[in-house]
């Protein structure tokens, strides 16, 4: 399962926190409203019973009372209705307003008990308050006051403070997004630097007045780019130097190999034997300081610009006498891609002499564009690269078993190396696969290709 990240962590924690404190708020508010409007309401309506009560009680007091006229007599408009308990008998204001056991037993025992009583209930699934006034011993008012209003007065109240709740939890969520978008944007600053300076660019550098709480990583970060950048620089003045100083003995060595392979017929079988070994071990030792001098360079940021990478391929075939049909342009027909020219040319080159020392030649160089990423690879028709090979065939001086096998010792060991660098020095990435039909597919991707 994959991990969140900082950020994803820190806005949900933000969020949580903000709505179990909002919802929590919410429901405190909400029972403290319920309560205080539900009390206000019950006060209300215990006064209004006893008042009606007492309205009542004088209009019973005559010699023969018409309990339903004394019930109309009163004021209880549209949200109260009165009921009468007399001698056994239920009174209410009209005969259709009966009681229909709405007075709970235990409320009816309580004021035949002489004890006043209140008790919220449903009635017709709508929710009422009791209210039971005792009157005499055979007599008990009762007066049921409705609640719906009340009721949707709560609905609305708890509505309300949800969406408040989620709206606090939306703003929390909000808040740590900023929070943590602001808190790493110099971790964000550090990290584009390594990566401009795993690019090549070793200039990068972060601004040490940015944060004073990073002031000290800044500094360090900088001292230490300081410090890789000198050694590179070091390491490539000297594989510079060693190499331009290794051309002189070799080109006295390559002159004095041309006289003894112009004299070749004049030697002893032996002697022409060790002459023509020293001959092609002079070639390699002059591919070896010619990719040492390739690879001093290529540590140095590229230099984009738009090239026809098509015209680019073809050349590259010619130089290695190889067919221009190789090329497929695919979705680049005529393409122009913003690269460096001379480290595509001599990618390419490398891969093309890779394919024939050790993949049998190459059967085919395509060219496509998926999204702003330019793709180049070649196909050989040999052995294939083992899976245990693949990643440190483009390593210095590291030769896969194939090459072991097939070529000797011919090859330097750099060219992949110097295909990954070249891959690298765009921001992109060289790798190896297998060939559909069998043999090798050399890939290289190289990101912002479109200028």
């Amino acid at each position: 399962m994959r991990r969140l990240g900082l950020r994803a962590r820190v806005t949900a924690a933000f969020s949580a926190g903000a709505l179990l404190l909002s919802a929590l708020m919410a429901l405190v508010s909400y029972e403290l409203v319920r309560r205080s409007l539900l009390d206000e309401r019950e006060r209300t309506a215990v006064r209004a019973a006893y008042f009606d009560a007492a309205v009542v009680r004088s209009g019973l007091q005559t010699e023969r009372p018409d309990v339903v006229e004394v019930l109309r007599a009163l004021d209880t408009g549209g949200s109260r209705r009165a009921l009468l308990h007399r001698d056994g008998a239920w009174y209410s204001r009209s005969a259709d307003e009966g009681p229909s056991g709405a007075v709970p037993a235990r409320l009816m025992a309580m004021v035949g008990a002489g004890k006043p009583a209140v008790q919220r209930v449903r009635l017709d699934d709508q929710p009422v308050l009791l209210v039971g006034v005792p009157l005499s011993e055979s007599t008990g008012y009762y007066e049921i006051t409705s609640l719906r209003e009340l009721e949707q007065t709560f609905q609305v109240l708890a509505l309300a403070l949800t969406v408040v709740a989620v709206t606090v939890a939306g703003s929390g969520a909000a808040l740590g997004w900023y929070a943590t978008w602001h808190g790493l944007r110099p971790l964000t600053a550090v990290a584009d630097a390594a990566e401009k300076i795993a690019a090549g660019d070793v200039t990068a550098r972060l601004a040490p007045g940015t944060d004073p709480d990073l002031a000290r990583l800044s500094t360090s970060f900088n001292r230490m780019v300081d410090q890789v950048a000198e050694r590179i620089e070091r390491d490539r003045r000297f594989a510079a130097d060693v190499s331009h100083e290794l051309r002189s003995p070799l080109q006295t060595l390559s002159a004095a190999v041309s006289v003894l392979a112009r004299r070749r017929e004049h030697l002893d079988e032996r002697t022409a034997t060790a002459a023509g070994l020293v001959a092609e071990e002079v070639t390699r030792f002059e591919h070896l300081v010619d990719d040492l001098i390739e690879l001093a360079r290529s540590d140095r940021p590229a230099q984009r610009e738009p090239v026809d990478v098509v015209a680019l391929a073809r050349r590259a075939c010619r130089c290695r006498a190889l067919p221009e049909s190789l090329v497929d342009p695919g979705s680049a027909p005529s393409g122009v891609w913003s690269v460096d020219p001379r480290r595509v040319e001599q990618a390419l080159v490398n891969l093309l002499d890779n394919a024939v020392r050790y993949g049998g030649g190459p059967v085919a160089v395509r060219l496509a564009v998926e999204g702003p990423v330019g793709v180049v690879e070649v196909d050989d028709e040999g052995p294939g690269v083992p899976p245990a090979d693949r990643e440190v065939v483009f390593d210095r001086f590291v030769r896969g078993r194939a090459a072991h096998a097939r070529a000797g010792g011919d090859g330097t060991g750099l060219g992949l190396a110097l295909v990954a660098q070249h891959a690298a020095a765009h921001g992109g990435r060289a790798s190896v696969g297998d060939r559909p039909g069998g043999g090798a597919r050399f890939r290289i991707e190289l990101p912002g290709v479109r200028p």
